[in-house]
């Protein structure tokens, strides 16, 4: 078998296409920064039916000509990746080949980005995200990647080889190294990106890290959400005493430098103590207090229909609790093996918890202050003379209205944990040393950086990736909340 080039028999075409669309585009935009820095204030008028009209001049043809070259872009881009679905094994190279693996991700989004388009005027703030283009692209990265987690986790997709597949003479070697004959019965005939210094397939540990992350940055943001909002919004509603002391503990944990306070949480040391255990005792009880309140202010004076509630959302709940914090070999060992449904690695479980540890108190913060201008507002008194009850009004008066900043902070704040994750994996703390996370996949290749770049670059990637369509989404929600 031979070795795959990066662009096969399509490069010949739609790589030079590609290179001088994408460099007149380039050229185009730092000509248009130049003259709209000297250009005249133009006021902006709209349009009969409340558009907004083009500017005129030289300057607005340029913008238009940029917006027409970015269009013809994306489309000569999206016509190689759809090209190589057509084209026999290895005609369209190593990059025809990823993307005829990432096939079902392609589709997945089509339909996702279909139907979102389609009835956007009936999905509020998600459906007003497809008005920002920002926003469209920063979910097309998210969405991507979300996907690829489940396409992999799930249903053993899209990767090539066993993450911790070692092939011999695969050591180090270069993208579209073909599998040596005899070695490659089940498996793809090529590592796409190459192997790593233990001869594994590149590519698939890539997607492989996805699943990772995709699991423990949004649940620990979750989790770390609920423990902020649980605590915030009696401390900002109440003030006094309870503010003081659950202000000043915050503070003192933000007083720590985050990467120390990490390294403390999940030094072996501190894991032997049984710490994390405890840790998650507590921290893991918050979704429990936070729906058993919720559900109880909403519906306490409708007794079998608040009953009812309670048992269907807090009795599975408790077991998935229970389930979690109990360990075989841990102090808490307090469940039944029998009924323990959820197995959890203690390497993932002190990651998990040390990323809600030290979560959770910024997202106090923001909600305590969210709490603190919204219990003002004249809809929180109207609540107050019906004679609602304390929990009833946060949770159902303030904490709706605070969604807006609340959605924004917690996308931002999963680029931040997977930031984190991928800092851990790089320090060799807390996952195991053969997991394919990112991080620690970056830090493998760290080590022969100089002498073979191709190990250390796709998580890179894939990591900017993430946590770039992260922010975007961030700013794109950002753009369309502030116009409710």
């Amino acid at each position: 078998m031979d070795t795959l080039t990066w662009t096969g028999s399509l490069g010949s075409i739609l790589v030079p296409a590609i290179t001088i669309t994408a460099a007149v585009f380039v050229a185009a935009v730092i000509v248009q920064l130049i003259m709209g820095v000297f250009a005249a204030d133009v006021k902006l008028q709209a349009n009969p039916d409340g558009t907004l009209q083009g500017r005129g001049g030289l300057l607005g043809r340029l913008e238009t000509y940029t917006g027409w070259l970015f269009m013809l872009l994306v489309g000569l881009i999206a016509a190689f990746i759809v090209l190589a679905w057509f084209m026999p094994y290895g005609e369209a190279g190593i990059l025809g080949e990823i993307s005829r693996r990432f096939l079902p991700t392609w589709i997945a989004l089509i339909v996702t980005f279909i139907v979102s388009i389609t009835f956007k005027r009936k999905l509020g703030l998600y459906g007003k995200l497809f008005d920002s283009t920002i926003g469209m692209i920063g979910f097309a990265l998210v969405m991507f990647w979300v996907f690829t987690s489940i396409f992999v986790g799930m249903f053993d997709m899209i990767g090539t080889h066993d993450p911790l597949q070692q092939i011999s003479g695969l050591k180090n070697k270069l993208p579209g190294v073909a599998v040596p004959e005899g070695q490659d019965e089940g498996f793809y005939p090529h590592y796409l990106l190459g192997g790593d210094n233990l001869a594994r397939d590149i590519f698939t540990r890539m997607v492989h890290g996805s699943v990772i992350v995709m699991i423990i940055a949004p649940l620990a943001t979750i989790f770390a959400f609920m423990v902020g909002i649980t605590l915030g919004l009696p401390a900002g509603y109440y003030g006094g005493k309870l503010d003081t002391v659950l202000s000043f503990l915050a503070n003192l944990i933000l007083a720590f430098p985050v990467i120390l306070l990490f390294y403390l949480l999940v030094t072996p040391e501190i894991v032997a103590t049984g710490l994390p255990n405890f840790l998650a005792a507590f921290l893991f009880v918050f979704p429990l207090v936070f729906f058993g309140v919720l559900i109880n202010s909403r519906y306490k004076t409708q007794g079998s229909k608040n009953t009812l509630y309670l048992a269907v959302v807090l009795i599975p709940l408790a077991v998935l609790y229970l389930s979690v914090i109990s360990e075989a070999n841990s102090p808490l060992n307090i469940w039944p093996n029998a009924l323990d449904l959820i197995t959890i690695p203690g390497g993932i479980l002190v990651v998990f918890v040390s990323v809600v540890f030290v979560n959770s108190p910024t997202v106090f913060r923001i909600v305590r202050g969210l709490a603190l201008d919204i219990k003002t507002r004249d809809y929180v008194a109207a609540a107050q003379t019906r004679g609602e009850g304390p929990w009833y009004i946060m949770l159902w008066e303030i904490l709706p209205n605070a969604r807006g900043p609340l959605i924004v902070d917690f996308c931002l704040r999963i680029g931040y944990t997977t930031i984190l994750l991928g800092t851990l994996g790089f320090f060799g703390l807390g996952l195991p040393p053969e997991s394919p996370d990112w991080g620690s996949t970056i830090n493998e290749g760290r080590k022969l950086l100089l002498i073979y770049v191709h190990p250390a670059l796709p998580p890179a990637i894939a990591l900017l990736s993430l946590v770039l369509g992260l922010n975007l989404l961030a700013d794109g929600l950002r753009e369309e909340s502030l116009k409710d």
